[in-house]
């Protein structure tokens, strides 16, 4: 499916200790089932609950050619991790994802299928739209956090108008080239991030497909998202309201 392609997965980890090991093991089995060349760049930020000696015995599994570890001093953010990893990026196409299995790798062949079938840029994970009668969805939320996800994209939809379904979402599909140059435009590093690379994405002309998936809540720790991130967010969605 994806022959003479390359798919780099990064993996930005803070205290992901227990899940690490599932989702590495779901990529590793989706990657060899599809017959896909690939590699997992884990970008840990100095997790206290030893997640870098996981990731550590991980890539002793399956070795340093398809587990690569890029870790950093401290907790600098979503979007410099994402920076730092892309660095070592050796694929063509490049995934980004939670490492909290809120995004379930089976996912990732059907977004390669629609990469390759409308030579998409970007093919991005919505929760909140159909495709070819398959429906995306939330569990595992409560009414609170539904709530909040619904209004952020509302917000951004309203003022934006970016044309995806689900701007908030942080699993995509990049072309590398694609994802360089708009990584290298976005100033957001946090909670507003993924929201400002669609935005830029789309301002800048390239070609976004969406994929519906099922975001499923974290399986292990807690949730990193709190007031804070919410106040930045919508500084964010003011700020490209004024500059995009």
């Amino acid at each position: 499916m994806g022959a003479q392609n390359k798919y780099t997965v990064i993996l930005p980890t803070y205290n992901e200790r227990k899940n690490l090991p599932i989702i590495c093991w779901l990529l590793e089995k989706m990657f060899r089932e599809n017959n896909l060349n690939w590699e997992v760049i884990i970008v840990d930020d100095g997790s206290p609950d030893g997640t870098l000696e996981v990731a550590k015995q991980l890539q002793k599994v399956w070795g340093s050619d398809h587990i690569i570890l890029k870790p950093r001093a401290g907790k600098l953010g979503l979007g410099t991790a994402y920076v730092h990893g892309l660095q070592f990026a050796t694929g063509n196409f490049v995934i980004i994802m939670d490492a909290d299995f809120s995004h379930h790798p089976k996912f990732i062949p059907e977004m390669i299928r629609i990469q390759k079938e409308s030579d998409a840029d970007i093919v991005t994970g919505t929760r909140y739209a159909n495709r070819d009668n398959v429906k995306g969805g939330v569990y595992g939320w409560d009414l609170f956090r539904k709530f909040t996800s619904r209004t952020a994209n509302l917000i951004a939809d309203v003022m934006l108008m970016p044309g995806v379904s689900d701007l908030t979402g942080s699993f995509r599909l990049y072309k590398k080239s694609v994802l360089e140059k708009v990584i290298g435009s976005t100033q957001s590093k946090g909670y507003s991030f993924q929201m400002e690379m669609m935005v830029r994405a789309k301002a800048m002309g390239y070609k976004v497909e969406e994929c519906p998936i099922t975001f499923v809540d974290r399986l292990y720790g807690e949730s990193k998202l709190g007031g804070s991130e919410i106040v930045e967010y919508l500084k964010g969605v003011l700020t490209l309201w004024l500059k995009v």
